[in-house]
Parts: structure tokens; C-alpha cells; sequence
């Protein structure tokens, strides 16, 4: 039932869909242009669901920021990024990921590696850490966290085969 809903039948419908999970003002109004509803029919809903509590972007970034991180294994880089594309305020992004706990946040990198170590191939132990450095990076970890924790993996004998 995608498209031409009423206000009332929107509002009801973007109401549902907040308090089922955590969504962002980007989503949400992505969602009401799709249910054709007019720009001001989008702002007054959005006011509304601010208001009410239903949209609220700094628990949203909390909230995505968690799940990516612990269920996505995804670092700074591509949170920061993701964030981003959802338009989301720079300083919010600033502010929830220096929350991160930096214990937490090396020990998910270090699963992530341990995980991928078994699989790498390369003709040297340099080339390996290389390619577990670049895994990282793709999973958007910082360039010097990355090696520093492939280094420990690649140097430290947890990589038999």
C-alpha cells in the first residue's frame, strides 16, 4: 500500500514505523515523500513526530552507532560515513563516537582479524599483515589501528594453519 495515503493515514503509518526501531529524520521523510505527501504536510509530520518523541536523532545515532559496532563490526571511518549519508550533523557524529570505548572498540577489530587470519594467504608474514590491515580498513577501522592490531595477530603465533 505504497503511495497516496492521506496525512492522518501517513502520520499513523511513519508513527508505527519509528516505534518499531530507531529511524532518522532522512529516513523518515524519505518515506513520506513516497507516500506522496505534500512538503508541508512532510514538516508538520516531522514536527510532530519530534515533538512526540517518536524521532529522535541523537538517540538514532546512539542506537546505530551500537548495532553497526557490534553486529556490522564496522569502525569509525564507515560509521562516520553511513552517518553521513543520512545527514546526520557532523558535531552529533563527533559527539557519539568519541563514546566508544576504545578497549571495545580494539577488541571487536581484534575478532575481525582473528577471524579473517585463517583465510589470508600471502608469501610473507609482511604481506599477510597487509592484506588483514586492508580487510580492516574496508570495514572501515583507522589505517593505524588497523595495522597496529594485524601486526599483533600476524606477530604473535595465533595465525597457524
Amino acid at each position: 500500500m505504497e503511495g497516496n495515503l492521506d496525512y492522518r493515514q501517513a502520520l499513523t503509518k511513519a508513527m508505527a514505523m519509528c516505534s518499531k526501531s530507531e529511524r532518522c529524520r532522512f529516513d523518515v521523510v524519505a518515506k513520506l515523500r513516497l507516500w506522496e505527501l505534500s512538503d508541508g504536510e512532510i514538516s508538520r509530520a516531522i514536527e510532530y513526530l519530534i515533538k512526540e518523541r517518536f524521532l529522535d536523532e541523537e538517540r538514532f545515532v546512539e542506537f546505530y552507532i551500537n548495532d553497526k559496532l557490534r553486529f556490522n563490526q564496522w569502525g569509525k571511518v564507515k560509521l562516520s560515513y553511513m552517518l553521513r549519508q543520512k545527514q546526520i550533523p557532523e558535531e552529533m557524529i563527533r559527539s557519539a563516537l568519541k563514546k566508544i570505548d576504545d578497549t571495545l572498540y580494539e577488541k571487536i577489530l581484534l575478532t575481525l582479524l582473528k577471524a579473517k587470519v585463517k583465510s589470508v594467504r600471502g608469501a610473507s608474514d609482511y604481506e599477510r599483515k597487509g592484506k588483514l590491515a586492508a580487510f580492516a580498513l574496508s570495514h572501515g577501522f583507522e589505517s593505524e589501528l588497523a595495522f597496529k592490531v594485524a601486526g599483533k595477530i600476524i606477530g604473535d603465533g595465533d595465525n597457524e594453519e
